[in-house]
């Protein structure tokens, strides 16, 4: 849920990156910090754990206008996919305005990619909220690893696999190059702003 800083005319969300262990979250955002570096104020924090990682930073996405006069500071989020991390992954997304559900295209993730949808909407039913109302995004992350000979998913499979029931957007990328990254964040910032301007008309 956003916060309102009436003090210096501020709102801020939170975004969260999902999706399986080594799907490319991480990438993804350590992509952004560097390429964004203008718009953030902050430094990126990690948190380290076994064989994944939680990061987040601020982010300030000039050029999607305001809302109510206010200025719109956005929160990054990853959390770790692997199944032990379950408490953190709950933890990371109270509270979130906004989801972008990394996939790995790689044909051995299928089943991982699919327990970890299941996961998170699972986890936002706990905190009352609903995978088919939240802004939410898909990205079909490691489309490069084709090219090297590296058997992938077509995306008409994962579609189908992910999308089907959802019709929510979607994107093919390449995280450690870079490609879809930035098409993937600004949707997913358009329909959390969106959104947000729906739940201020209705407080009001």
């Amino acid at each position: 849920m956003a916060v309102f800083n009436p003090k210096d005319r501020v709102i801020e969300c939170k975004i969260v990156y999902y999706g399986p262990g080594r799907s490319g979250k991480t990438t993804n955002l350590e992509y952004i910090f560097k390429a964004g570096k203008k718009y953030t104020n902050s430094d990126m924090v990690s948190i380290n754990t076994k064989g994944d990682r939680t990061l987040f930073f601020d982010f300030l996405p000039i050029g999607l206008g305001k809302i109510r006069g206010c200025d719109i500071k956005v929160q990054l989020y990853t959390v770790p996919g692997q199944a032990k991390y379950s408490s953190t992954r709950k933890l990371v997304l109270k509270n979130v305005d906004g989801v972008v559900f990394v996939a790995d295209s790689l044909e051995i993730q299928r089943k991982a990619n699919f327990l970890s949808l299941k996961d998170l909407q699972q986890n936002l039913a706990e905190q009352n909220m609903n995978i088919f109302e939240i802004p939410l995004v898909i990205q079909y992350n490691k489309r490069d690893l084709g090219e090297q000979g590296i058997p992938i998913m077509p995306v008409e499979v994962m579609e189908r696999d992910l999308n089907s029931k959802l019709n929510v957007p979607s994107f093919e990328a390449s995280a450690v190059k870079g490609k879809g990254v930035g098409d993937t964040l600004k949707k997913c910032l358009v329909l959390t702003l969106r959104d947000l301007q729906k739940e201020l008309k209705w407080s009001e």
